[in-house]
């Protein structure tokens, strides 16, 4: 099973998505970018730290904790609230590079997008 970490935007996420019930539903029906598993699931949540770019310290603490507390994340999501933010807001964040950055410090893959709805 692959546990899933999403990253959320900390400006529109409860206004995109109420209570991300879209990812919550899209994993248990492994729609979206959730199709790519043969099971799935969703083991945190976290804000993107917020503007302007604050990702990379956030992610820092998320899987210290993750570690800390023996919760294993195999892959971790930009939620579809980022990739909106950054296509029709003001977000400042690019999420190719940010996803390449993840990667490469953390050693996991990234996802970016989570649902389709």
């Amino acid at each position: 099973m692959s546990k899933v970490l999403i990253v959320t935007c900390s400006k529109i996420r409860d206004i995109n998505c109420v209570a991300c019930l879209k990812c919550f539903k899209a994993s248990d029906l492994k729609e979206g970018e959730f199709a790519r598993y043969d099971e799935v699931k969703i083991t945190a949540m976290c804000g993107c730290g917020d503007c302007p770019g604050l990702i990379m310290p956030k992610l820092t603490l998320v899987l210290e904790q993750a570690d800390y507390l023996d919760r294993d994340i195999d892959a971790i999501h930009l939620g579809t609230c980022m990739v909106k933010a950054s296509k029709t807001a003001s977000c400042p964040i690019n999420l190719e590079k940010a996803a390449e950055m993840i990667s490469s410090k953390f050693g996991k893959p990234v996802v970016v997008g989570t649902h389709n709805y």
